[in-house]
């Protein structure tokens, strides 16, 4: 009988926080237990108990782990498009992706429902630090800054509305599906134009 591998602690977290992350998008939320990501590792509960403390715990670090993936695609995305390789609608995909797609939508809304509303800091927080790094490279002037954050903070609450009722609000209205999607593109291309408008 093979042995298992032993992990360093970095190791075992970074595994467990992908499994928690795999759970997360095949059967929502409310299956990111200690149980159910030990048993997708082939770990016990009490090493997991070890390294997040509790399911809050992981759930937290899953936010944090969501937000930091997240955000190094949409730095990547941001980049590109400022050196001509990529586009704004590249940028809004991966963010309306990540709330939908990835879960992080479905993982804020439960941790609020659950009481576990202080376990969004860190996606807040990341956040955060993307602008603060893209806004000066991406504004120029320091006036342009305020713009940069603002359209974060639209494009932020449209993915995560559009992750939690977007399906069935574009329905309810008959618009496309992308509505939102194309709605923040515009606001994107609209930004991107007036900063780049000589005064």
């Amino acid at each position: 009988m093979a042995s298992r591998k032993r992990l360093t602690p970095e190791e075992s977290r970074r595994s467990a926080l992908e499994a928690a992350r795999a759970l997360l998008i095949e059967t929502g939320p409310q299956s990111v237990t200690l149980k159910a990501v030990a048993g997708r590792i082939g770990r016990t509960h009490a090493n997991l108990l070890h390294h997040f403390g509790s399911a809050a715990g992981l759930q937290k670090e899953l936010a944090r782990h969501l937000a930091e993936t997240v955000c190094e695609s949409i730095k990547d995305a941001v980049r590109a498009s400022r050196a001509g390789l990529g586009s704004p609608r590249e940028v809004v995909d991966l963010a309306f992706d990540a709330f939908d797609k990835e879960g992080a939508g479905a993982l804020a809304s439960w941790m609020i429902l659950t009481g576990n509303e202080d376990a969004l800091a860190p996606v807040v927080e990341t956040i955060h630090l993307l602008v603060d790094e893209i806004a000066p490279e991406e504004a120029g002037p320091h006036e342009n800054v305020a713009r940069v954050h603002e359209d974060t903070l639209a494009l932020v609450l449209m993915a995560m509305g559009d992750a939690l009722i977007g399906s069935a609000l574009t329905r309810s209205l008959k618009l496309p599906e992308t509505a939102a999607r194309d709605r923040a593109e515009r606001m994107l291309l609209s930004s991107i134009e007036a900063v780049s408008q000589p005064d």
